[in-house]
């Protein structure tokens, strides 16, 4: 693994966030771009004046640094009170005012940016301030409130989304332009329910601790391990909530039954599960449950030989989490179905949109977007909405063969996610993914491997890591991921593409029996994947089979009659030798087809 360079230190971070940039751009793209640079570059000033700096621009949104919490407030105040005089010589529709949340605490610093929960902490509160308003937690209240001509209203403690303790909030207003903070407070949007989980909100999964079937002391504790690994695994994916194991395991007995259990623990979903041993090979039986109305979501057995235990552990827990994170979001989906479209909340609007993004239909992804623009927004904060977005610019951009436009949309959205949530692998695997489509796969291996660290059972990014590999030359260090992937997800929606490059490792390391098998399984599951019939035609002529490969051709030249060879030749291989390698055995094939119409004419 890569060698990561950071430092930590203390520091005082302001989140601001401009207040209805998307209406804007919905009524005049250009001025709107045009007044948010004009407002970002007054920030930038006054940030700079009072010794601090900008970092981490994306999209509507900006951060920055500060080595003293005092200098911090006074550049707000100083920059909200520039920007209030801009907004005022414009028409009100035009408008743009700020937010602004401001945080002290320890940070992360690489590369110039900052992360970790403290500048979390300060994008969330953000979400408090009024408009032209700031909001402060607690520890930066405690260095300036004696310091500074502001007065604060105290609105309490609220917990905020993937910060494990209470942060206190205050609003804080300026005593010398006249305004108190209470006048500030009477326009402020309600707190988005911050205090408390809405039942209609992201749900909340318990694991209850796994029984073992026999009274084996060893199998009593293996059960309990394979049980804690998943709510690890889980606590990953980041869009779940995860009971602790302090209080799912209270409930070893449950006997009370699923209702009762999963009311008492707040949970949605609730895991369970059985271990028996036999001889050498153990058996688990695991199932998922709606604690709504009872009814079982998912259920299945793993039979699997007793070796090593540790990795056996392993092995099961991230084949388990793997297939509940997808139970849970399919369950997910189809409850907003339930909601009508004026009901509908962010999260409601994140799962339809993944609904029908997961059609892929040209119509349906279209629909998937204006669901995720409408969540964005509610709540363009999110890091499920922001990751959302990332996704679907990617999958276009993969479609369009690398669409720069679309490629820097992703990147804006990732980053915004992991100031958001850093600790969530899904910005770092899309920003691994961009980095391959950009032919840069050696900035992609980082990415993919603290994607990787995060979330050890995230199939797309083990499959990307795969790609990064395999466009490096490295086809036989490449396979195990890909191979990773099948097992982690063996019915993941876009298996067709990890099975694809699956067959092109193959392909190097001329295993062409396997290329043929694996390409297949990939146009089982979407027949007009060009890329997999392309190197089954490439395989079956290097593997003697012409006859065959002629029929492929056929087959290939219906479904593809556009289709270039510069369409291989975008594939970014660090070494363009093996584009041509891959081309090579498929001219193969067209020569042999056209020496074989050449033979039929003479005939004739």
């Amino acid at each position: 693994m890569a060698e990561r360079n950071y430092t930590r230190q203390l520091a005082t971070i302001i989140s601001i966030d401009a207040v209805g940039f998307s209406r804007l751009m919905g009524l005049d793209d250009e001025s709107a771009v045009a007044a948010f640079e004009e407002r970002r570059d007054v920030i930038a000033d006054s940030c700079s004046t009072f010794g601090g700096r900008t970092f981490g621009d994306a999209g509507d949104s900006i951060m920055a640094e500060f080595g003293s919490p005092i200098e911090a407030l006074r550049a707000a105040f100083d920059f909200q009170g520039r920007i209030v005089t801009l907004n005022s010589s414009v028409d009100e529709a035009m408008r743009m005012p700020f937010r602004v949340g401001i945080n002290t605490g320890d940070v992360i610093v690489r590369e110039g940016r900052l992360y970790g929960d403290d500048v979390n902490i300060a994008a969330r509160i953000q979400e408090f301030a009024p408009h032209d308003g700031l909001a402060v937690s607690e520890t930066t209240w405690h260095h300036v409130k004696d310091k500074t001509a502001a007065e604060f209203i105290d609105l309490g403690e609220f917990m905020l989304k993937n910060i494990a303790l209470p942060v206190r909030v205050l609003i804080a207003g300026r005593i010398s332009n006249g305004s108190a903070p209470a006048a500030f407070v009477a326009a402020m949007p309600p707190a988005n329910g911050q205090q408390k989980l809405s039942p209609k909100g992201p749900p909340a999964i318990a694991v209850l601790p796994f029984r073992g079937d026999g009274g084996e002391r060893d199998v009593d504790y293996m059960a309990d391990g394979i049980a804690e690994d998943i709510i690890y695994g889980l606590s990953n994916t980041r869009w779940l909530s995860v009971i602790a194991k302090s209080s799912s395991f209270q409930f070893r007995d449950d006997t009370l039954g699923t209702r009762v259990i999963g009311n008492a623990l707040g949970a949605r979903y609730m895991v369970s599960g059985t271990l028996m041993r036999n001889g050498g090979q153990i058996r688990l039986n695991t199932s998922l449950a709606d604690v709504s109305n009872g009814r079982l979501v998912w259920s299945q057995r793993f039979d699997r030989d007793l070796v090593d235990i540790f990795s056996l552990r392993d092995q099961i827990g991230a084949e388990i989490v793997s297939i509940l994170d997808k139970e849970v979001d399919r369950a997910e989906q189809a409850r907003t179905f339930q909601v009508p479209w004026e009901s509908l909340e962010t999260w409601q609007l994140v799962r339809r949109g993944r609904w029908h993004m997961n059609r892929r239909t040209r119509g349906d992804t279209e629909i998937a977007l204006d669901f995720f623009e409408k969540a964005y927004q509610e709540d363009p904060n999110s890091s499920a909405v922001l990751n959302e977005l990332a996704w679907w610019y990617f999958w276009r951009a993969w479609l369009r063969f690398g669409d720069n436009d679309d490629l820097n949309k992703v990147e804006q959205y990732a980053r915004k996610a992991l100031l958001m949530d850093s600790l969530d692998a899904r910005p770092h695997a899309h920003l691994g993914a961009i980095d391959i489509m950009r032919g840069e796969p050696r900035a992609a291996v980082e990415h993919l491997e603290e994607a990787i660290h995060i979330n050890p059972s995230f199939a797309f990014a083990r499959s990307a890591m795969g790609s990064a590999r395999l466009l490096l030359g490295d086809a036989a260090g490449a396979i195990p991921f890909f191979l990773d992937t099948e097992r982690l997800s063996p019915f993941d929606l876009y298996r067709f593409h990890n099975l694809g490059e699956l067959a092109a490792a193959y392909s190097f390391i001329e295993d062409w029996p396997s290329v043929i098998a694996t390409a297949d399984r990939s146009l089982n599951l979407s027949p007009g994947y060009f890329y997999a019939r392309f190197l089954k035609i490439g395989a079956l002529m290097r593997s003697g089979r012409e006859e065959e490969a002629r029929r492929e051709m056929a087959v290939f030249a219906t479904r593809h009659p556009d289709f270039s060879e510069q369409r291989v030749r975008w594939i970014p291989f660090a070494d363009k030798a093996a584009n041509e390698f891959l081309i090579g055995n498929f001219e193969m094939a067209r020569a042999s087809k056209m020496i074989e119409a050449g033979e039929h004419q003479l005939q004739l």
